[in-house]
């Protein structure tokens, strides 16, 4: 049995028209998406499209391309294996599950189109709930909601509250929207909210639905990110799409216990990071997909006013496109005043990579462990990592460094690292670096197991594709 939900979008919407979609269950009516402008890549800035829905069971796409002669086409990630008919200029695929595409026509990867088919959601509040608070598409004082729901939770003793962002345009006097603790934060299908979501010393936080954070139009001096959490335990982001925010889409500091699921991040300006997390622990990040102007995915030890280490990190499932700097990157900031922080125990897997593109040697690698400011970095693993063909740069970077930029001092050790079941295929082979700083700030135990590099399965390191210094040792392939 299939089933299929699409939304509307309000007239506000930023739409682009290089491709016209649409969607059905097996055998029955076509229904037409909105498609919207989705900017991306800070070296160029260039507009790609957009579009998503809710599916289960089987689901049949239709995508005209409205703007050039489909020579070539392609869906990525390329595990994906989907086949594709190309009738009348129109490209024709069955989905089965849901998942997140990238489709290309003649190899165009700044003009392609990214689709999201959401599964579809689990016990969405509902619009009649008594501690359901509705908010209309409007220009909003957060402030004022905010008071209804502490007035709501009063009343119920404290029971879980819900802020309803209603299908339509919602704008804020002031941008920043400050969420108190037991609060849900429901951003329906079809809405899209101009603001900033802030959890601050607060737990038992939910932000979720289908809707769209839209920060395209606030100036990058504001260093608005698309969610904010900080010294706060127990929230969950799911489900959600944030645009081109000035700075990060999810920054997380000095935070414990957060769940991140069915994530989608755009992003174009600089240190517009995806998902960056400093001195927090146990974090679980699953199924998003992150095309950002710098790192995808980084996690540090202490930075600015947070301060710990980072551990029990874990990162599933999911599709990266580092249209600036890394996929991943591990370890950079710490607590250099003193010894230096511990960022151990975490887990990449199941990960497909689109792109890695970046003018600067230093900032190389798709994968990349530096660590700076006397931080060890230990207990990290890379497994079941896919990496398509990218534009510039490198697959690993493995380097205890001093980088003056940002650390007033080396990182102190990397240790105990594994990569497993790591395929890349491409062009681009570029050496990767397995660096220590000196004798008493080393890397030692690097494990790898069935590395393929063009089809190549790697059996020592003494060749084209590494390049490794006197005070890295401990190696082991398999």
């Amino acid at each position: 049995m299939s089933e299929l939900i699409i939304y509307e979008q309000p007239n506000e919407a930023l739409g682009k028209d290089d491709f016209t979609v649409s969607v059905r269950e097996p055998g029955g009516v076509w229904q037409a998406l909105f498609v919207f402008e989705a900017k991306v890549d800070m070296h160029q800035v260039r507009s790609t499209s957009m579009v998503y829905f809710d599916m289960e069971g089987t689901v049949e796409v239709s995508v005209r391309c409205n703007n050039r002669q489909i020579e070539q086409a392609v869906i990525r990630p390329l595990a994906t294996h989907i086949p594709i008919q190309i009738e009348e200029n129109t490209l024709l695929f069955t989905l089965e599950h849901p998942c997140k595409l990238s489709i290309e026509i003649n190899g165009e990867r700044f003009s392609n189109l990214h689709l999201f088919a959401n599964p579809l959601e689990t016990a969405p509040p509902k619009l009649d709930d008594d501690n359901v608070v509705l908010v209309q598409p409007g220009i909003h004082q957060f402030a004022a909601i905010a008071e209804q729901v502490q007035h709501l939770s009063e009343r119920a003793n404290g029971e879980r509250q819900t802020i309803y962002f209603m299908p339509g345009l919602h704008q804020f006097e002031n941008p920043m929207l400050h969420i108190p603790s037991g609060t849900t934060v429901y951003i329906a299908g079809g809405a899209i909210l101009c603001g900033s979501i802030m959890i601050d010393h607060a737990e038992n936080v939910v932000v979720r639905g289908r809707g769209v954070l839209y920060l395209a139009d606030m100036e990058k001096t504001t260093y608005l990110r698309g969610v904010q959490i900080q010294h706060s335990e127990q929230i969950e982001i799911e489900g959600i799409i944030t645009l081109d925010p000035p700075h990060y889409s999810i920054y997380i500091g000095a935070s414990k216990h957060i769940r991140i699921h069915n994530f989608k991040a755009f992003s174009t300006r600089g240190w517009c990071d995806g998902i960056d997390m400093m001195a927090s622990s146990n974090v679980d990040i699953k199924d998003v997909f992150l095309r950002t102007s710098d790192d995808c995915i980084a996690i540090y030890g202490s930075r600015g006013e947070y301060y710990g280490n980072s551990r029990h990190i874990t990162v599933k499932d999911s599709i990266l496109w580092a249209d600036v700097a890394h996929a991943m990157h591990v370890g950079i900031h710490g607590d250099h005043q003193h010894n230096g922080d511990f960022i151990e125990n975490i887990w990449f897997e199941n990960i497909d990579v689109l792109e890695h593109h970046e003018p600067q040697e230093n900032y190389w690698g798709v994968m990349a462990i530096c660590a700076g400011d006397n931080n060890t970095v230990r207990k990290v693993t890379f497994k079941n990592i896919r990496v398509e063909d990218f534009e510039l740069g490198q697959l690993f970077d493995v380097r205890v460094v001093w980088n003056k930029t940002y650390n007033p001092v080396p990182g102190r050790c990397i240790e105990n690292i594994e990569f497993s079941d790591i395929t890349y295929n491409g062009k681009n082979i570029n050496p990767s670096r397995i660096f220590g700083y000196d004798e008493e700030r080393g890397v030692k135990d690097i494990y790898f197991y069935n590395l393929q590099i063009n089809g190549e399965v790697i059996v020592d390191l003494n060749n084209k594709h590494f390049v490794v210094n006197e005070f890295a040792s401990g190696f082991y392939l398999h």
